[in-house]
């Protein structure tokens, strides 16, 4: 029995030849992938045959007005516009049980549009994970509130790709999971992250931390929840 758990997500999948090196990653990676890209749906539909889990990683608007490519999403979106964008996104990668956000520090924020968001996802089904890119992301909350399981991320591996970078904030999310039991980690399919992650992922077990995908971090309902629905059903 493993005392922590830990996700690692990749993301930002889908336009360099180079990302196909995520598949040489073990099968409990969970790995997201940008909607409209041309190597998504192969690459998606490659690691869910070996048993990694797919996430849309759906693009957002930023606060620095950065181009935040094809199925992004705005704050100068109508409600339609928004929902199609966000269907025709996951349409676009197959095998999607979740989504996090790529880049988003100005849409997360904002209350309507993400409201819309997350009751897409609800209708898909879709569970939703935080990138954390604002301390003022309001994407949690509303989540919660619209009733999509969510999750945040609490470190990123490689914003440093350096080995002394890669291995620092790796050591900070070996210590967190131990002090929290279960987190989520962002990485990015560089060649630096994938070549450290290969020759250090052993140490996970090592540490008594366990490799997971995401979904196996989300809250689980609880019973009185579970009845409170089976009753409510047979009314």
């Amino acid at each position: 029995m493993f005392a922590s758990k830990i996700a690692i997500i990749i993301d930002d999948i889908g336009y360099r030849q180079s990302d196909k090196a995520v598949l040489t990653l073990p099968a409990n990676i969970t790995l997201s992938i940008l909607p409209h890209t041309p190597l998504g749906k192969t690459l998606a539909s490659k690691a869910y045959q070996q048993g990694n889990e797919i996430l849309v990683h759906l693009p957002m608007q930023a606060l620095n007005g950065k181009a935040i490519g094809p199925g992004g999403l705005t704050n100068a979106m109508s409600e339609t516009e928004l929902k199609t964008q966000i269907a025709n996104a996951i349409k676009s990668v197959p095998h999607v049980t979740g989504a996090n956000n790529h880049m988003g520090s100005l849409l997360t924020q904002l209350d309507t549009p993400m409201r819309w968001v997350m009751e897409s996802l609800r209708q898909h089904d879709i569970y939703f994970i935080d990138s954390r890119t604002t301390k003022y992301t309001q994407a949690g909350v509303i989540a919660r509130s619209v009733g999509v399981p969510s999750l945040k991320r609490e470190i990123f591996l490689d914003n440093d790709k350096s080995k002394a970078g890669l291995e620092k904030q790796f050591k900070q999310a070996i210590a967190l999971a131990k002090t929290k039991e279960q987190i989520v980690v962002i990485a990015h399919p560089y060649p630096e992250t994938i070549a450290f992650l290969t020759t250090n992922l052993f140490r996970l077990n090592a540490e008594n931390i366990q490799l997971v995908h995401a979904s196996n971090l989300l809250p689980q309902p609880s019973v009185a929840t579970a009845a409170e629905e089976t009753r409510l059903l047979q009314d």
